[in-house]
């Protein structure tokens, strides 16, 4: 380990290079030793953090759930006051950040589900965890948009943030298959379309 890392900055350099292999190899074909080359540091450094592979895939879900928080809160759309420009200038800030190579905009905890849900319950309920309270944040806007523009829509809000994450992840299955994001982005086009079908000012959502 270079002398010069201090403890939390080694930590973060190991997660941030499991963020980039996990969803480049995915998650079974991962090695420990992948994830330190990447890293620039040393396996005993590794295991002076992490007891397994899987402890990191925790840690690295937990990692990646605040980084998009992050990126979320600040996305331009936040600024709008009408919850359904919020809703639909999500959807944008989405087709807006798929830049660069498939694992640099790929969704880190849709690749390990894909793999481990199964295998391994602890990243599965991770996974979901974080999943799930990214739709919630989508659901607040979309209860205040479906008061003011559909009130009598036969959806829940929770359900309609749900539906979005299924599309997202979809999306970036279709990227990976046709190795680029055209495919994600029309995607997510065809999402806001849909989303604007479900708020007009009758109220009622097809």
């Amino acid at each position: 380990m270079d002398t010069t890392t201090l403890p939390h900055e080694s930590k973060t350099k190991f997660l941030d290079a499991a963020l980039q292999v996990i969803r480049t190899k995915g998650y079974s074909a991962t090695r420990v030793e992948d994830v330190c080359a990447v890293a620039g540091l040393s396996k005993g450094s590794f295991f002076h953090h992490f007891k397994s592979k899987e402890e990191l895939a925790l840690a690295a879900a937990d990692h990646f759930a605040a980084m998009a928080d992050r990126a979320f809160a600040s996305g331009p759309y936040q600024l709008a006051a009408d919850p359904l420009e919020r809703l639909l200038g999500y959807v944008d800030f989405r087709i807006a950040i798929l830049q660069g190579a498939l694992p640099d905009f790929t969704c880190l905890l849709g690749t390990m589900l894909q793999e481990a849900y199964d295998t391994h319950p602890a990243i599965r309920a991770a996974c979901d965890k974080h999943i799930s309270a990214h739709a919630s944040t989508l659901a607040r806007d979309i209860t205040e948009a479906k008061a003011r523009y559909a009130p009598d829509a036969p959806w829940t809000p929770e359900s309609l943030g749900l539906f979005m994450q299924t599309v997202i992840q979809g999306a970036f299955i279709l990227a990976k298959a046709k190795q680029g994001p055209d495919v994600a982005a029309e995607s997510l086009r065809h999402l806001r379309r849909y989303l604007e079908t479900q708020f007009t000012p009758s109220g009622k959502g097809a």
